[in-house]
């Protein structure tokens, strides 16, 4: 009996791993401006244009209005999140030392694999040549969450984040609101603000 109870427990747990939602991998990339220094940095503020802009470049059909009316308050609420946890504080009044802007853009990527493609361009081993058929195609729509950091007192960029990962159509509101979330706190802790 204790055997049996040990088994599905062993069982119930490999399922859970198993079936467990795989955690969307959100790769980034960030470069910075050697020339500028992040200490002392105290306040931000949106740049003038707006908080960012949406870009959709699935389908000639695609509107970025409608995308963006339900992610903007997500992307914002989470890039302010972020930002003051690093100990920078809103611009009451003035100017602030640095301005953010985002930009998030939905695109549409493949990944094919062709029959022979790994095979060597001559084969010594005697296989006929023939032409490449695809064996499998797998259209993936991309998601990339890009931040830019403004220095006010220099009037450029000085930072530029970018993060990006997969997008399952089939995915809740919820989950794509954490990837978001996600994304912002990886960008941001990327930036080297220094005290």
């Amino acid at each position: 009996m204790k055997r049996f109870a040990a088994t599905t427990t062993v069982l119930a747990l490999w399922l859970c791993a198993v079936v467990a939602p795989q955690a969307a991998k959100i790769t980034t990339k960030a470069q910075a401006d050697p020339a500028f220094g992040f200490k002392g940095l105290k306040t931000w503020a949106w740049s003038a244009g707006g908080a960012g802009d949406v870009f959709v470049a699935r389908s000639s059909t695609d509107e970025p209005g409608p995308i963006k009316q339900r992610v903007a308050p997500v992307i914002t609420a989470a890039l302010a999140r972020e930002i003051g946890l690093r100990g920078l504080a809103p611009a009451a009044a003035g100017s602030p030392d640095i301005s953010l802007h985002y930009y998030l853009l939905v695109t549409v990527g493949s990944n094919a694999q062709l029959m022979g493609q790994f095979l060597p361009s001559v084969p010594e081993w005697g296989v006929p040549p023939f032409l490449t058929a695809t064996q499998s195609l797998n259209m993936i729509t991309r998601g990339s969450l890009v931040l830019d950091v403004r220095s006010t007192s220099l009037g450029q960029v000085v930072w530029r984040g970018v993060a990006q990962t997969d997008v399952d159509q089939a995915q809740s509101d919820a989950k794509r609101d954490s990837i978001i979330r996600d994304a912002a706190h990886e960008l941001v802790k990327r930036i080297p603000f220094k005290k």
